[in-house]
């Protein structure tokens, strides 16, 4: 915190808060951030006749980020019209851990805090790679996406080589189409847990219906189970 100079980016910061177009609030809020190579990069609010779609003070510090030539945010100081230092809003705090992360440091009136402090339990990329990642979302054939959300997929014990596999096929529902009648959109490949199995049936649509190896069915899909398939499936 000690190599910050506080007092040039709160000058900075003010500076800019002068050119911020707020004809609806009447409350200018400027905003200098420095990044790790050392040039400063500033932004002000701007206002819209629709208010949802205002820009924060923040949104020009990032865009002036990313025009001047990227890298990661050390350090910001947000003022407000008497040059004062202002808590950016909370869809801020989410742009600042972006290009940040949890060790950027957000001047206040009783010292700069980090990131990780404004914004606790913060959702970043390492949530995203958690899932996608590991466990890619089954993708949908583009001839098949007019479908999605539509029709049942079954899910079904077979076997292969000596071993019980699992497999789906999904299907349309009769008359859901008048230029189609009833039939199979998609088969799926094998899988040896049924939970696999599951999920390829839920990127398709909600309703997913498992057939065990005695013929019971068992509901797998979203919502509460229909009244004509009452039993929810469970892993064993």
């Amino acid at each position: 915190m000690s190599e910050i100079d506080w007092e040039r980016l709160r000058a900075a910061a003010t500076e800019v808060m002068r050119h911020a177009y707020v004809p609806y609030s009447k409350f200018p809020v400027g905003a200098a951030a420095l990044v790790d190579d050392g040039r400063v990069v500033v932004g002000c609010n701007v206002e819209n006749a629709g208010y949802g779609v205002t820009l924060c003070a923040e949104c020009g510090v990032v865009s002036a980020l990313h025009a001047t030539g990227g890298g990661r945010l050390v350090a910001m100081s947000c003022v407000d019209a008497t040059g004062e230092p202002l808590m950016p809003c909370g869809r801020c705090r989410q742009l600042l851990w972006e290009n940040g992360g949890p060790e950027c440091l957000v001047e206040s009136r009783t010292g700069p805090l980090r990131m990780a402090e404004l914004l606790p339990h913060a959702f970043d990329v390492a949530d995203i790679e958690a899932v996608v990642g590991e466990n890619p979302v089954p993708v949908v054939p583009d001839r098949l996406a007019a479908w999605r959300g539509r029709g049942t997929v079954f899910v079904h014990p077979d076997l292969s080589a000596g071993q019980q596999i699992w497999t789906a096929y999904w299907e349309r529902s009769a008359g859901d189409s008048d230029e189609a009648g009833p039939g199979v959109l998609e088969e799926g490949p094998s899988w040896g847990d049924p939970a696999e199995a599951i999920t390829w049936g839920l990127a398709r649509t909600p309703r997913v219906v498992v057939v065990d190896a005695e013929g019971t069915i068992f509901w797998a899909g979203e919502g509460e189970p229909p009244v004509e398939i009452p039993a929810r499936w469970a892993a064993s």
